[in-house]
């Protein structure tokens, strides 16, 4: 009887018009559909086609695009103001990627170094992401195109805020958060400057158990990903605290890293800082920067804790609470190692080799590499002599 009772549901539910599929049930796949119906318990909203439509006045207001969509400004009856991406790709399975990725990263937590997400639409006819309106747009209009309106003090700020967001995808969720692509472009700025994570395309969830992940494929910006994502290494959180140290040195020098449009600075900027900090000159860096005197305390601790985010050997780098405590000052920075001693002539930098034995302990982490515990993992670190150390991350 039940057996019986069951075909019957089924059938009702697959038969429109005389047996054949309705268009809904070729649309949503299996998969998707046990996402949306897991997503219904948690507190995203799902709006509609019509709903998006009347609140962004039929898409009429772009407020920018990128690979993966395009994002319009809209505003519900309430008054509440919102950015409405419109998701669009090269095929259908890259646009279920990216809307569960975000979707299912983004909707289940919240923090105020987070955008939030309100809600989504996923139709035939429209599937977009509702997040929170950020007044003053993304961190990059303020480093690289626009009149540089934001002081250091703020640029510091900032800084912090943004490492607080990553420390909390890292350190408190429930399942650890990898965004992949921190950048300036995915720092978006509240009314008030107040920075918040965006971007969550390429975000993805790993057990704390799990030390390292699989990847299949590059991923992240180049100029910001770390280099274990483009190389057969390990991969963990880590590749988080690269991306941020990038970052720290755009905010240092309110420039891109490498500038090809400017004819006098060609050279990597992360190599001239560290050349500059090696060689005890980084006071005539900052001037060349047009750091004031006021405000080098705060840029000398940011150019300390780049070096120590973006070294190469990522069991290295630390932990992103432990970012925050020394971007505030309250953890004293350690002697940091060349980060780019694969990039330049080890016999003019051998006073900071990474094969040194160091201790780097605070009350939140504690990494240990000494020479015992040194192996080359892959025929292509053998090959450019870069040595990796057993990482208890």
């Amino acid at each position: 009887m039940k057996v019986a009772i069951l075909i019957c549901v089924c059938r009702k539910r697959n038969q429109v018009n005389g047996g054949t599929i309705s268009p809904d049930s070729q649309f949503i796949t299996l998969t998707m559909d046990k996402f949306l119906n897991d997503m219904e318990r948690e507190k995203p909203i799902r709006f509609t086609d019509q709903q998006l439509r009347i609140a962004t006045d039929n898409y009429s207001n772009l407020l920018g695009s990128g690979g993966f969509g395009t994002v319009y400004k809209g505003i519900f009856s309430n008054g509440t103001m919102v950015a409405v991406k419109v998701l669009r790709g090269s095929s259908n399975k890259k646009i279920d990627e990216q809307f569960m990725a975000e979707v299912g990263t983004i909707g289940r937590i919240h923090h105020f170094n987070l955008v939030r997400l309100y809600g989504f639409c996923f139709e035939r006819n429209l599937i977009a992401l509702v997040y929170e309106y950020m007044g003053n747009g993304s961190l990059d209009r303020y480093l690289f195109h626009e009149t540089k309106v934001l002081g250091y003090e703020k640029l510091h700020e900032i800084a912090i805020g943004t490492a607080r967001g990553i420390a909390y995808l890292h350190e408190e969720c429930q399942h650890r958060i990898i965004h992949y692509d921190i950048k300036p472009g995915n720092i978006l700025l509240d009314k008030n400057f107040y920075p918040k994570v965006a971007d969550f395309g390429l975000a993805k969830l790993c057990n704390r158990e799990n030390t390292h992940i699989t990847m299949t494929g590059g991923r992240g910006t180049p100029g910001y990903a770390a280099p274990e994502l483009w190389m057969p290494f390990p991969i963990t959180h880590k590749c988080d605290v690269y991306s941020f140290g990038m970052l720290l040195f755009e905010i240092i020098g309110k420039r891109r890293n490498l500038d090809i449009k400017n004819s006098e600075s060609q050279e990597w900027f992360p190599i001239w800082v560290w050349k500059k900090f090696d060689a005890g000159l980084l006071e005539e860096a900052m001037i060349v920067c047009g750091i004031e005197e006021k405000n080098r305390e705060i840029a000398e601790r940011m150019v300390k804790v780049a070096l120590w985010c973006v070294q190469y050997r990522q069991e290295l780098r630390p932990i992103m609470s432990v970012v925050v405590k020394m971007l505030e000052g309250s953890l004293e920075i350690p002697k940091t190692f060349n980060p780019f001693h694969h990039l330049i002539d080890g016999t003019k930098f051998t006073t900071h080799s990474v094969q040194e034995s160091n201790t780097y302990t605070t009350s939140v982490s504690s990494v240990m590499v000494s020479d015992s515990s040194i192996v080359c993992a892959t025929p292509i670190m053998r090959k450019y002599e870069i040595e990796l150390a057993s990482s208890t991350a």
